[in-house]
């Protein structure tokens, strides 16, 4: 039987995701799939406390929607914007970016990624630990 921690730790129904592409412990759970009627994906990430994706583009544009806890936003090249549940984040298409939970909170979000047949995601580099860690 899962202890009471994994089952709190792991959402229901989600995938981990990708380790080559996330740093700490995050999970994915698919929400919409794109189709010939729907031209987009929706995806529920959650990401446990100091854990976030790499540098990444969307072709085709994403938009975050902060559903729980505490996260950390930035653009290319400006400072760490930090977002909480209710905040959304308009990303244009190929505009790199990284997101992820806090030092200190799990966070959730709704990535809806638009325009799919442009695709969903180019991964870059890391995002390194000097520049999460901005509050040293």
């Amino acid at each position: 039987m899962e202890s009471p921690e994994k089952k709190r730790t792991q959402p229901a129904g989600t995938e981990p995701a990708p380790s080559r592409y996330f740093t700490g412990a995050a999970w994915i759970k698919t929400l919409v799939k794109s189709s010939e009627e729907i031209n987009c994906t929706v995806s529920e990430v959650t990401f446990q406390p100091g854990a976030r994706n790499n540098w990444h583009t969307h072709p085709g544009g994403q938009i975050l929607l902060v559903t729980e806890g505490v996260g950390y936003f930035q653009r290319k090249g400006d400072a760490i914007k930090l977002i909480k549940p209710g905040d959304t984040i308009t990303i244009p298409s190929g505009e790199i970016h990284w997101h992820g939970a806090s030092h200190d909170s799990s966070m959730t979000h709704l990535a809806i990624n638009m325009n799919s047949e442009k695709g969903s995601v180019e991964w870059l580099a890391p995002v390194t630990d000097k520049e999460y860690d901005f509050r040293s």
